[in-house]
């Protein structure tokens, strides 16, 4: 969770200027806390930056304060409003009735201008969301426990530009990405940049690694194709000079022979370099296969082949 703490931490750092803005953040980070209701607003959250941002972001979007602040210190901490004059003050900046049940919907009313939709998103995402560190998988989401928020904010994110999934989890509406440029643009648009830029280069370093594993693996495998024919190399050689036709095969072959036995961390171009004169791979290789197949003909009544016959 560092890299969404992080996150958080890049989108509490800009002041708000706009009063509208910051009554959109509050609303967001009400409908995703867990509790909004006429009696109580009750905001649970572990992150430092946004423990010292909520103040400031209430005092700036309804002039009111907290019952309750979380104690210094503390891993998760609880802010509470209780006082019915707060919670009045609060439904009216979002013209809700009091004895509805408000958290249970987007009121799109707040929400009309693009800024105020992403301050809107903003909160959501301090108080309910959460992104994965992006060198490991991609997946940003927001969750929510009032079922039609969560139903109707993708809708909202669609008018943003944005195609998010949806699904339940554990009693939750969940809305996600899964595409890292999706997280990209989205983190930009609440207004971490920084972050974005993030996940933009631990794509290019994950693609990059995923790049030089497939090369390792190429190359891996074309070594082992490479000692395994030398190896049958070798043993061909070594059947030939047991049977005593080793000394009996032409010059070339014969010089084959002895530069494999004396080079067999060698491939077959290095090889086919230090013959006198200096040969092709495939020249070479057609001398290997030469001796391969001479070793497996039966020694009794083999003749030798001719010079003609060998490259």
């Amino acid at each position: 969770m560092a890299f969404s703490a992080d996150v958080k931490g890049e989108l509490c750092r800009p002041h708000i200027n706009r009063r509208c803005c910051a009554q959109a953040e509050a609303y967001g980070v009400l409908l995703f806390c867990g509790t909004f209701h006429p009696r109580q607003a009750r905001i649970v959250t572990e992150c430092g930056t946004l423990k010292e941002r909520l103040p400031l972001l209430f005092r700036k979007a309804f002039k009111v304060s907290f019952d309750q602040l979380p104690e210094p210190g503390e891993g998760k901490g609880t802010f509470l409003i209780e006082d019915p004059a707060k919670l009045r003050t609060i439904f009216e900046a979002f013209d809700l009735e009091r004895d509805a049940s408000v958290s249970l919907h987007i009121n799109l009313a707040p929400l009309e201008e693009e800024h105020c939709r992403a301050a809107f998103l903003r909160g959501a995402f301090l108080a309910g969301g959460s992104v994965t560190d992006p060198m490991k998988s991609y997946h940003l989401e927001l969750a929510t426990s009032h079922y039609h928020v969560g139903r109707e904010l993708p809708a909202l994110l669609r008018e943003a530009g944005f195609e998010p999934k949806e699904t339940q989890r554990k009693g939750n509406r969940v809305v996600y990405f899964k595409q890292s440029h999706h997280i990209e643009d989205f983190l930009t648009y609440l207004g971490a940049p920084v972050s974005a830029m993030a996940v933009m280069n631990a794509k290019l370093e994950r693609d990059l690694q995923g790049r030089v594993n497939r090369q390792v693996n190429c190359d891996s495998a074309n070594l082992d194709k490479t000692v395994a024919a030398a190896r049958e190399q070798l043993a061909a050689i070594q059947r030939l000079r047991a049977s005593g036709r080793l000394d009996a095969l032409p010059d070339k072959l014969r010089e084959a022979a002895g530069l494999r036995m004396d080079n067999p961390e060698l491939n077959l171009a290095q090889l086919g370099a230090l013959c006198d004169p200096a040969v092709s791979k495939s020249a070479f290789s057609h001398r290997m296969k030469k001796l391969v197949e001479l070793a497996e003909e039966p020694s009794s009544g083999d003749e030798a082949p001719s010079p003609e016959s060998s490259r």
